[in-house]
Order: structure tokens, then sequence, then C-alpha cells
């Protein structure tokens, strides 16, 4: 979007981790007009709301952050899930594809069964293994059927200053135990939410709009365990971080036990530099710490 128009852009889960990222940086783009949304100004699950206010507030983008993330809930809650992450995307895009406007919705790792053993690229074949997983995947394939100006973004492991996520969980419980356990055969890499809200927009306000999928992730590789170990020596928290295996922490949810993502295509389409997850680590929890969250 390179001329001086102001154009509209709409935001959903603004009480989300990337919502409330994305709200804390909008200010430096004076082009655009934001509407920030809650599930009761657009509730995913009621597509009449969805198309009443897309009538009435026609955007040039939508950035899609609002999701169906209980991934251990899903598993039972499997038509809710379905509705809000697979079918809402496609419904949405279909509404803009009708004024115009394009689509940025956001995905995840899970979409992957995790038997690869070298990062995944956009091309590598999707099979998810958890509800969760295939909801989202669904949400990928409707949205861009209903709109060829949909741009997909994969990512995965997401913490951030705002928002209940594992970096605060952690830092939580290193506070009151001397040990704990964590999972340390599952391969990832953690995303900062501030990051990709940064890449995001950057993409958005930049000349060249190129729809498809892509991924994003922190640079660098880890383990739940690695992470936490991390995490503990950002903190200098004095508690026991254990290795466990996935099988002596059971969840109604299976992961994938490697799931991370090739950035490549992301960085060379769109020009971004991807910072290191331990930089993006110590700058989030420096931020925690200061602010005693």
């Amino acid at each position: 979007m390179p001329d001086e128009k102001i154009y509209s852009i709409a935001v959903t889960g603004m009480n989300g981790q990337l919502g409330k990222e994305l709200a804390l940086i909008a200010h430096r783009f004076p082009r655009f007009r934001f509407h920030f949304l809650n599930r009761k100004d657009f509730p995913l699950d009621d597509a009449g709301m969805m198309g009443a206010w897309l009538s009435e507030n026609p955007v040039a983008c939508l950035i899609n952050c609002a999701a169906y993330t209980a991934v251990d809930r899903a598993e039972s809650e499997r038509e809710q899930a379905f509705k809000i992450n697979g079918e809402a995307p496609g419904i949405i895009a279909g509404f803009l594809s009708r004024q115009g406007g394009r689509l940025v919705q956001l995905s995840t790792d899970y979409v992957f069964e995790g038997q690869s053993s070298r990062p995944l690229t956009e091309e590598a074949v999707a099979h998810p293994i958890n509800i969760y997983g295939a909801s989202k995947l669904q949400g990928e394939q409707s949205a861009m059927a209903n709109n060829p100006q949909t741009l997909v973004i994969r990512t995965s492991w997401l913490y951030s200053y705002f928002g209940n996520n594992f970096v605060k969980t952690m830092m939580r419980l290193m506070k009151t135990k001397e040990s704990i356990q964590v999972v340390n055969d599952q391969v990832g890499s953690p995303t900062y939410a501030a990051d990709i809200a940064e890449a995001i927009m950057k993409i958005i306000s930049g000349e060249k709009f190129i729809p498809g999928i892509f991924h994003y992730s922190n640079e660098g590789e880890t383990s739940w365990y690695g992470f936490a170990q991390e995490i503990k020596k950002n903190t200098g928290s004095a508690c026991t971080v254990l290795p466990v295996a996935s099988s002596g922490y059971p969840t109604a949810a299976r992961r994938p036990a490697y799931s991370l993502l090739d950035n490549s295509k992301i960085k060379k389409y769109y020009k971004l530099t991807i910072p290191g997850w331990r930089t993006s680590l110590a700058v989030c929890i420096n931020e925690l710490l200061r602010s005693s969250v």
C-alpha cells in the first residue's frame, strides 16, 4: 500500500497476545485506521454478525488473530473448533473478496504431524494429528479458496508480554517450586508475538503484497525443555528444570514431535530480518521483570 491514502485495517482477537502487540505499534502507522475487534464485536461463530460488521465497515485488510486455541479441549469440542478455526476464515475471506479486501490469516505449526527431521517448508505435506491442527488447516484452505488475496502465516510456540503463555507460566512456577518437569522430545521454535506483529505490519504497509502460505517463527530450534532452561537462565531462578518424555506427560491432544518451521520464503519475498529465539526471549523477559508481571 505505497500511496498516502488512509486505509482501514481490522484486527480480530484484540485481547490475545498478537492482537495486543499489534495495538501497541499501531500508532506508528498513521496511514492506517485500525479497528481492533473482540468476540462481542466480531464473533467468529456467527457469520451474520461478521458479514454485517464488514458491510458497515469495509476494510482494505483484515488480520485474523482470533482463534479457538484450547488445543486439548478441542478434542472434545470438535464442532466449535472447526466452526471458529475452519469455517470462519473462509467466510471472512469471501466477504473481503467481494469488497476487494485482503486477509492475513494466522495459522500454526500444528498442521504438521511432526515426523520430519528437517525444518518444514511451506511445500511440506500438512497432516495434522490433533483436532486443533486439523481445524486450522481447514481455515487456511477455506480462506485461500474464497479469496486469492489471502496471506497465511504459520507460526509456532507463541509468547508475549501479554496474556497467558509458556514463558509466564514457567516464570511463575520457577518462583514457587524447587523443581519442575518439562517435555524434551518436542522440537520447534518459540516465537515472540512482538516480532511477528512487526513482520505483519511491514508486510501490509509494503509496496508488494504476495498472497500464499508463509512460515514465521524466531530463528533457531529448541525443545520445550530447552526453552524452559533459557527462561531459567534469563530470570536467574534456582528452580531445577528436569527433562521428561511426552509419554510421561499425557495430554488429550497429541503434539507433533518435530515442527520446526523454515523461514526462508518469508525472508526472501518480504525482505524480513528475523531475530533468534534466545535474543527475543531475553527482550520479553526483561520487560516482564521490569514490570514484575
